[in-house]
């Protein structure tokens, strides 16, 4: 598929241009405009120069790594040409006015068909990523400007690009300034206009909220944020109500700040398939931010991630790094002929041995979903409705949720395109839309919200699919809107302390506050109660008015470090110092930790409350002792259910214990024939040793029946299933909450009967009395079998029809039979018909009285 316009491709030739180079790179024209392509390190002035050399021709176009990138460029030229002669192009967001003469977009949304004097690449190296890479490496081969071509890029780049464009003229540019590095330090140690660097979402929150209480807080920078988000908490960075900036590597492309500094949190990030370490040109890329223009700037890392080595420092000081090996590729010429040409076409083999066919793009692992679909496979009848169907294979998935989620999405846009209308159902795209406008929630339900916005955005883009597209999209943006400003409000929130950032700017300027806390946790600041301490958390006692805050800020200059006192003291605490309280942890009367769904029902996961002052370490400390104080607990209420989960068994023995501790104790004996079946006669001695009991309707532990035991499991269990707690099951036969799982009855040793819930050993005895009775023929209920059931006399015949026996009335009462006939014939075949041969008939006798 050629990239530059047939038509204007004709008249270019026919104005005696010359002839067009295919170059033997998937045949894509190569003109006689001139390509260059000017590399280097950051802060290279790389993308001011593509920036003033598009300005300089009639028409131009611009394709860059990231969205935030286009948009501040957009708004560039836009200062330079007026908004009339510019439009910007991305995935989600489309500004195109009647005759745009200059393009600024994302390197995916190139509208590469148009005809432009001047064309340019941003980030070319990214030709190697692994998600994105083959979409530049089409850019790379086919993209091309009537008259001049420009890719900006690093150096590793530059032995590719001359063999995969060796008309390509490779200019080189030094940086502007100095970049040093400055060693490792901790976060209360960097120097002020720092950006920290890290490479998962979790971990920036983490850091964050660091900043926060060791400096007054940070601005958050990600590649999930929308424009106004990111650019509002740059805004805050750059206009120094922080000094710091916490970030992905998001910064690493382009963004330009005034930082001084940058500290790598993490040398390791998972680029979506496996975690790795960076290597010196990543690294480089980033450390890169620091110093800006003719600025020079320092760049190290903090404690947790260690010292980059020797050879590392040298090669991003010096710029030397390794050349890239191969890039990724996708053929771009696509077969729509049919669903299995498609797929063929794109699993076609790249045309150079530099090149490295891209298997499992985005879009390309939704139409394989898609076409085993056979509803899609029918509606996808035309090649019209094929390229259709690959179209909505790209609509981009800005959530990252889970591929089925957005492949089934995709399905149903796809069925309303190809239904009667051709169009997407205007209430259903109502339905989706408004439901994002909600701008309540915590962070990671915003940038979702905003990313499923995106989404919809990119939809609304598509006049042919959307009725009233414009209106869709002013929609979409402003419920993006709302939700940036949100989300901007709650990153502000959560990681900017003010009243802290302005006790620092006072303390930096020779002020100070005399702060303690006493034994009783009592904080002071200047000799006056400001708070107290509550467990591991601080509890202030003033309020949030300006002259409070420097009386705040002092006092959590001491809390942390009572709270690492306290932390040592809970690590040193004895058994009897904490107390379980249903799902809660208690340490000197104040909640610590909850309860969570953990590896097993009796293993389960400490969940340290969330407090402003405990640091990742610490939290992993406490979790680790209060980890072994409930294991002990567990192991002294239920000390049979600990030992047979200890128990050295092996074999089938093994398998029946795992299972029996896995359900708390009680597994019905149909579900467990087979491993009791499988045991050998020592197996059983072992287990019968461990206190397993072999009934006929279940396999159990009797000695897990005490109240205590009962009321832990059950609590267990509701932790185990992600539910509430719930009160252990008192009497005889209680009856049954409809609304517990016969799981919960299980996990307190009990099974279900005619609505009640009896005991194990209680439903063993009855049925062998049931059995003894049925075996002489039918009888009638006894006083015996009422007690041995625990339940009134009415409500005897419920329990014992679930245990196989059915009632008739007669001239002398009810009677229960067997229901199962053959059964019947078969006990009595194995024992005498009469009272006086059986073996039983003396207990039978005294069974039958009334």
């Amino acid at each position: 598929m050629t990239l530059i316009h047939a038509r204007a491709l004709r008249e270019f030739l026919a104005d005696g241009a010359g002839k067009p180079d295919l170059g033997g790179m998937g045949g894509a024209p190569s003109l006689g405009g001139r390509i260059t392509a000017v590399l280097g390190p950051t802060n290279t002035g790389k993308t001011h120069l593509a920036m003033e050399r598009m300005m300089g021709h009639t028409s131009g176009m611009i394709g860059f790594p990231l969205r935030l990138l286009a948009r501040e460029n957009y708004e560039r030229v836009v200062r330079a040409k007026g908004a009339k002669a510019v439009a910007l192009i991305t995935g989600e967001e489309k500004i195109v006015p009647e005759n745009p003469r200059y393009f600024v977009c994302t390197v995916e949304s190139m509208p590469v068909d148009r005809p432009v004097s001047f064309l340019a690449v941003d980030e070319i190296q990214l030709c190697a990523d692994w998600e994105r890479g083959h979409v530049f490496t089409d850019r790379l081969l086919h993209a091309r400007g009537l008259d001049e071509t420009m890719f900006l890029g690093a150096e590793t780049v530059r032995p590719l690009l001359r063999r995969l464009a060796p008309r390509a003229e490779v200019l080189t540019r030094p940086r502007l300034s100095t970049l040093v590095y400055a060693g490792p330090r901790k976060l209360a140690r960097l120097p002020r206009r720092s950006a920290v660097v890290a490479f998962s979402i979790a971990n920036v929150y983490e850091l964050a909220e660091a900043v926060r209480h060791q400096r007054g807080g940070a601005a958050v920078v990600m590649g999930a944020l929308s424009p106004r988000v990111r650019n509002a908490q740059v805004a805050m960075f750059q206009a120094g109500e922080v000094d710091f900036l916490v970030a992905t590597d998001a910064i690493g492309m382009g963004l330009n700040m005034d930082v001084d500094h940058v500290a790598f949190a993490q040398l390791q990030k998972f680029d979506g398939r496996a975690p790795r370490r960076l290597v010196p040109a990543e690294l480089a890329q980033i450390a890169g931010r620091a110093g800006r223009h003719m600025a020079n700037g320092t760049f190290g890392t903090t404690g947790e991630a260690g010292e980059l080595d020797e050879e590392e420092v040298t090669r991003i000081e010096e710029h030397r790094f390794e050349s890239l090996q191969r890039l990724w590729w996708r053929n771009a010429d696509l077969d729509m002929r049919s669903l299995t040409a498609l797929l063929r076409s794109l699993e076609a083999r790249p045309p150079s041995s530099l090149l490295m066919r891209k298997r499992d793009a985005d879009d390309h692992l939704a139409l394989q979903v898609l076409a085993r679909d056979p509803e899609i496979v029918e509606l996808a009848s035309d090649q019209g409705r094929i390229r259709l169907l690959w179209e909505v294979c790209q609509i981009p998935d800005f959530r990252k949720v889970l591929a089925d989620a957005h492949t089934r999405l995709l399905g149903q846009i796809y069925r309303h395109l190809t239904g009667p209308t051709e169009r997407l159902p205007a209430d259903w795209v109502a339905r989706h839309v408004e439901a994002l406008d909600r701008t309540e929630g915590d962070i990671d339900t915003l940038t979702q919200r905003i990313a499923h916005c995106r989404t919809w955005a990119y939809v609304a883009h598509r006049p042919d699919w959307v009725d009233h597209a414009a209106r869709w999209r002013e929609k979409a943006r402003a419920i993006e809107d709302r939700l940036s400003d949100a989300l901007h409000e709650r990153l502000t929130q959560r990681f900017v302390d003010r009243r802290a950032a302005i006790l620092t700017q006072r303390l930096a300027g020779g002020e100070d506050l005399t702060a303690a806390v006493r034994s009783d946790g009592e904080v002071l600041v200047e000799g006056h109660a400001v708070g107290r301490l509550e467990g591991l958390r601080f509890v202030p006692d003033v309020g949030s008015e300006p002259e409070a805050r420097p009386v705040l800020g002092a006092a959590r200059r001491v809390v942390p470090r009572e709270i690492a006192r306290r932390v040592d003291r809970l690590e040193e605490a004895g058994h009897m110092a904490f107390r379980l309280d249903w799902a809660s942890i208690f340490w000197e009367d104040a909640t610590i930790a909850r309860l969570g769904p953990g590896r097993t029902a009796i293993e389960p996961r400490i969940e340290v409350l969330a407090s402003d002052y405990l640091d990742a370490s610490q939290r992993d400390r406490i979790a680790r002792r209060l980890a072994a104080w409930v294991a002990r607990h567990v192991t002294q209420v239920a000390p049979s259910l600990a030992q047979l989960r200890d128990a050295p068994l092996g074999g089938a023995a093994r398998g029946l214990a795992y299972r029996l501790v896995e359900r708390l104790g009680t597994v019905p004996r149909r579900e467990a024939e087979a491993q009791v079946a499988a045991l050998r006669r020592e197996d059983r001695k072992a287990l019968a040793r461990l206190g397993v009991r072999f009934g006929v309707h279940h396999v159990f532990m009797p000695a897990l029946a005490k109240p205590a035991t009962v009321r832990l499991l059950g609590l267990l269990w509701s932790i185990a299933a992600g539910r509430a707690p719930v009160e252990a099951p008192r009497g005889a036969a209680p009856a049954v909450d409809p609304s517990l799982p016969p799981e919960f009855w299980a996990a307190s040793g009990r099974a279900v009967l005619g609505g009640h819930a009896l005991a194990c050993e209680r439903i063993e005895r009855l049925a062998q009395a049931a059995r003894m009775l049925a075996a002489q023929g039918p009888f009638l209920a006894t006083q015996q079998l009422v007690d041995l059931a625990g339940c009134r006399p009415g409500e005897l015949a419920g329990v014992l029809a679930d245990l196989g026996y059915r009632a008739e009335v007669g001239p002398e009462g009810t009677l229960f039979y067997p229901r199962a006939r053959n059964a019947a014939r078969r006990l009595s075949k194995r024992q005498p018909s009469t009272d006086q041969g059986s073996p039983f008939a003396p207990l039978a006798r005294l069974l039958r009285r009334p």
